[in-house]
């Protein structure tokens, strides 16, 4: 193998942004296990978790990979940790290191989504729509992890209006599943 091979290889791992809700209490019965479960199946399938420094699903999808292994990258709304952690109320567990953007939820979220090679969606509220609508706009792989929730409703409703296809969107409540279908996208658009 050549040194370019080599570094390749090496250079980059899978980015799988997870998009959720930060307030799970409407999420359903078992949405943080199934949180859970989808960090530890993209730590387990050799991808990076990178979420938005949160609570509630991502916070749980960021535990989950870290349980098994992974590495779990965070991208914070705020300028600093201090900000992070005493202004927006945030956490700091389960993170391999913390991006401080700066830049509100807004221009997080679209760095979120534009430094990770695909989105999964889970329980969500209007940052999940966001975040799921710059992803849409970029072109990326979108996984929506069905669940005891109506954000898969929500997601697909906007789409059947949307007017635009996109043959980049699955559907799945498995999280192994949804995980190996959006790692399979991920790798038809990568540099051979």
């Amino acid at each position: 193998m050549s040194i370019e091979q080599t570094i390749r290889n090496g250079y980059q791992k899978v980015k799988i942004c997870v998009s959720g809700a930060a307030e799970t209490t409407y999420c359903g019965e078992g949405a943080l296990e199934l949180a859970l479960e989808l960090g530890r199946e993209i730590a387990r399938q050799g991808a990076e978790i990178v979420t938005g420094a949160t609570t509630g699903f991502p916070l749980w999808s960021a535990r989950g990979a870290k349980e098994a292994g992974g590495i779990s990258l965070g991208l914070s709304p705020a300028a600093t940790e201090k900000e992070h952690v005493e202004g927006y109320q945030l956490p700091v567990e389960f993170m391999d290191d913390i991006i401080y953007t700066g830049q509100g939820y807004p221009g997080r979220d679209i760095l979120l989504t534009r430094s990770a090679d695909a989105v999964i969606l889970g329980c969500g509220r209007i940052g999940t729509i966001h975040e799921f609508a710059v992803a849409f706009e970029d072109k990326k792989p979108i996984g929506v992890l069905q669940g005891p929730w109506d954000m898969d409703e929500t997601l697909q409703m906007i789409l059947d209006r949307a007017h635009r296809p996109n043959d980049k969107i699955i559907f799945d409540p498995d999280p192994k599943n949804l995980v190996e279908r959006i790692m399979a996208m991920v790798e038809e658009g990568k540099v051979k």
